[in-house]
């Protein structure tokens, strides 16, 4: 194993760690407004930096935003769905704010920003598609959060069988 390699595997670490523990803080804060019991706040936190921790991973290595957010909340949600018979909540408890950290907000604004434009300044293919590109990212980002939050009701709690 060469220096490059070791270094920029070292370099990738404290980044995840870095994603990781500023993505546990809107977490906790989120956790807070929705009155969480502050026995599950720290379980809030560690969903919220192993969904961001996640997708930050995905994404590094090459996987679409909207894909490594389903991935991302998926895994939120399977864990969720553990602690919640652990600890005898509702899923819910850890699941919801720990998913805040990856709500597209930039996208979603970005595409608000090119509407005022386009009202401001008048129709231009550009910001047409800077608009419709950004809504669009963020409309499936937000799919895929819901998606993935649902995933585990979808296969652990039905009544009937798929087939």
């Amino acid at each position: 194993m060469d220096n490059f390699s070791l270094s920029s595997g070292l370099a990738l670490f404290i980044a995840l760690l870095n994603d990781m523990f500023f993505a546990m803080i809107p977490a906790v804060g989120f956790a807070l407004v929705f009155n969480v019991p502050v026995k599950a706040l720290k379980y809030c936190a560690i969903g919220g930096a192993i969904g961001h921790g996640s997708r930050f991973l995905l994404l590094h290595f090459g996987v679409p935003l909207e894909w490594a957010t389903l991935c991302a909340a998926t895994t939120v949600g399977m864990i969720g769905v553990h602690w919640s018979h652990r600890f005898l909540a509702h899923p819910k408890v850890f699941t919801v704010a720990a998913l805040i950290p990856m709500v597209p907000g930039v996208f979603a604004f970005k595409a608000m920003i090119a509407v005022v434009e386009i009202n401001h300044l008048g129709y231009s293919p550009e910001l047409w598609a800077m608009m419709i590109d950004n809504l669009i990212k963020t409309l499936f980002t937000v799919a895929a959060l819901a998606i993935g939050l649902a995933m585990p009701g979808l296969l652990f709690y039905r009544r009937k069988s798929i087939v």
